[in-house]
C-alpha cells in the first residue's frame, strides 16, 4: 500500500473509531487533526531535540521558552511573554470565544544528571542536567497539538480558543502555581495536560501535595583540633535535625514521603563549618495534612539548633497541591489513545530498547507493551507536579505516553537517553494527537464539558477554598543557584 493509500485507509478508520467513541454525529472531520500532527513531524523532532540538547533548568529555560515563543508565534498565535513574574512563562493563544481550552508546556531540566543518547551510561562532563523527565517532549508536543487544533478551528469554522501555556520550572520550582495564583486560568473551560512515561494511558490517579525548603544553619567556626571548644557546627545543626526527622518517619501517616540532601557542609574537615544547609521535600496527599507534618519539621530544624549551639533559618522553595484527576475528560482521553493505538518500533529503535531494558531494575512493563493501550491508571501516584494547584481551579486531565523503553523510572538516565532518539520522538508525536482529538471533542460537544465541569465541582466540594502551598513569595528565579 503506498503512502497516500495508508493515509486514506487511517483516516476512514479514524472516522468510524471516532464515530464509536462517541463524537458528535455532524463533527468536523478529525483526520487533518491528526495528518497536520503527522506532516509536522519533522519539526517537532528538531524542537524537541534542541530543548532536550540545551537542558537549562528550572526559571533558566529562556532559549527553549524562546524557541517554543517563536515557533507559536510564526504560526499565528498572539503570545504574551514574562507572565506572572517568570521570565520564562508565557501564554500563547489562537482563535477567539469560547471554550477555552488550554495545553500546558514545560521545558526544564533536572540538575545532577547528564546522558547522551546511547543505551550505555555516558555522561556529558560540564554538563549541568539532562531532560530526565521528558520535559523537552511535554512542551514540543502540547505546542504541536495546539498547531493542529488552530488549524482544525478555523478550516472548518469553528469558535474557540486553544491556549499554551508555557510553564518554566516544574521540578521544584512550582510555576504553574504562580500562573494560577495570578488569575491566568479564570477563563480557560478545561486543561488537557500529557507528561510523557513508559506506559500509554489516561491518567485518573490523584499525586501527593508537595512543599520544599532549604534550612540555612549558622554556627561560629574554630579549628577542629586547637579549640573545638570555642566553635559552634552548624554542620551538627544539619546533622542532628536530619536524625530527627528520620525519627519522625515512624510517627507520620505511612504515605508520607520525606527526602533531603545536604547542600553545603563545609569545605575542610579541620575547620568547624559555621554555615550549612539541607533542602527538604516533603509531601503527602492531602495538603492540609501535608502542613501539619510540615508544622513538625520546623519544630524539629529549632530543636537541632537549639540542640547545638546554632541558628538556623528556611526560605520556602515551592509548594504544589495535589492532583485533582478529573475522570469525564481523562476517559474521553484514554478512547482517544485506544483509537490511535501504541507506539511502533523499527529495527533500530527494538535494538536500542532491548539494550536499555537490559540496565532496568524489575522493570514494570514489557518490552512490546510501548504497542498497546493500557487501562486507565486510577492508583495513587506516589510523585508529585504543579499541575495539581491548576487541577483545583480547573477541570484538568492528563495522559501518558511510551516516549522512553518500557520498564524505564523517571529522572534516570535511560529516561534521557530514549528521550534524545526517536522513541521520544514517536510518543511525543502520539501525545499530541490524543491531545487533539480530546480538545476537538470538548469543542464540539457542550455537554462533555458540563459533565467535566459538574464532576469537577462535586469532586472538589462546595467549601473548597485555593490556598496557594507556595505562601505569598515571589518566584525564586534563582532557586537552582548552588550555595
Amino acid at each position: 500500500m503506498n503512502k497516500q493509500n495508508h493515509r486514506v485507509a487511517i483516516s476512514s478508520c479514524l472516522l468510524i473509531a471516532l464515530a464509536l467513541a462517541g463524537a458528535p454525529a455532524q463533527a468536523a472531520p478529525r483526520d487533518d487533526l491528526v495528518g497536520g500532527i503527522d506532516a509536522r513531524f519533522d519539526e517537532h523532532r528538531d524542537i524537541a531535540l534542541r530543548i532536550w540538547d540545551l537542558a537549562e533548568l528550572g526559571y533558566q529555560e529562556f532559549e527553549s521558552s524562546a524557541l517554543l515563543q517563536e515557533k507559536l508565534a510564526a504560526a499565528g498565535f498572539r503570545v504574551e511573554s514574562g507572565v506572572a513574574g517568570m521570565p520564562t512563562a508565557f501564554v500563547a493563544e489562537a482563535g477567539s470565544g469560547g471554550p477555552v481550552i488550554a495545553l500546558l508546556a514545560e521545558f526544564d531540566a533536572l540538575p545532577g544528571i547528564t546522558q547522551t543518547a546511547s543505551p550505555e551510561r555516558e555522561e556529558i562532563p560540564g554538563k549541568a542536567g539532562g531532560q530526565a523527565c521528558g520535559h523537552h517532549l511535554f512542551g514540543t508536543a502540547s505546542l504541536g497539538a495546539a498547531m493542529a487544533i488552530q488549524d482544525w478551528l478555523a478550516g472548518n469554522s469553528l469558535p474557540g480558543t486553544i491556549r499554551v501555556y508555557g510553564t518554566p520550572a516544574e521540578e521544584g520550582g512550582s510555576g504553574k502555581a504562580y500562573l494560577v495564583r495570578a488569575g491566568l486560568f479564570d477563563a480557560v473551560d478545561a486543561v488537557l495536560s500529557w507528561h510523557p512515561g513508559d506506559v500509554n494511558r489516561a491518567e485518573a490517579a490523584p499525586s501527593l501535595a508537595n512543599r520544599s525548603a532549604r534550612f540555612n544553619f549558622k554556627g561560629v567556626s574554630a579549628h577542629a583540633a586547637v579549640s573545638p571548644e570555642k566553635a559552634r557546627s552548624a554542620l551538627d545543626g544539619v546533622e542532628a535535625f536530619n536524625f530527627m526527622i528520620n525519627l519522625m518517619r515512624e510517627h507520620v501517616p505511612q504515605e508520607t514521603r520525606i527526602h533531603y540532601v545536604i547542600t553545603e557542609g563545609g569545605h575542610a574537615p579541620n575547620v568547624v563549618p559555621d554555615r550549612a544547609q539541607v533542602y527538604y521535600y516533603v509531601r503527602h496527599p492531602d495538603p492540609a495534612v501535608l502542613l501539619r507534618i510540615w508544622q513538625r519539621v520546623e519544630a524539629a530544624a529549632l530543636g537541632a539548633a537549639a540542640g547545638t549551639g546554632t541558628t538556623v533559618d528556611w526560605e520556602i522553595m515551592h509548594g504544589s497541591h495535589s492532583l485533582l484527576p478529573n475522570e469525564v475528560i481523562a476517559r474521553r482521553m484514554q478512547a482517544n489513545l485506544e483509537i490511535l493505538g501504541g507506539v511502533s518500533y523499527s529495527a533500530e529503535e527494538r535494538s536500542f530498547a532491548e539494550q536499555i531494558y537490559a540496565t532496568l531494575d524489575m522493570p514494570e512493563f514489557a518490552l512490546g507493551s510501548e504497542q498497546s493501550v493500557q487501562e486507565i491508571h486510577r492508583l495513587q501516584n506516589m510523585g508529585s507536579t504543579d499541575v495539581g494547584d491548576i487541577s483545583w481551579n480547573v477541570p484538568t486531565a492528563e495522559l501518558s505516553t511510551a516516549t522512553w523503553v518500557p520498564g524505564t523510572p523517571p529522572h534516570s538516565w535511560q529516561a534521557i537517553a530514549a528521550g534524545g532518539t526517536s522513541i521520544g520522538i514517536k510518543g511525543l508525536q502520539l501525545a499530541a494527537k490524543a491531545l487533539a482529538l480530546t480538545a476537538a471533542d470538548l469543542y464540539e460537544n457542550p455537554e462533555l464539558l458540563r459533565q467535566a465541569r459538574a464532576a469537577f465541582e462535586q469532586q472538589r466540594g462546595e467549601d473548597f477554598v485555593y490556598t496557594p502551598l507556595i505562601g505569598d513569595r515571589e518566584p525564586p528565579l534563582d532557586y537552582r543557584r548552588q550555595p
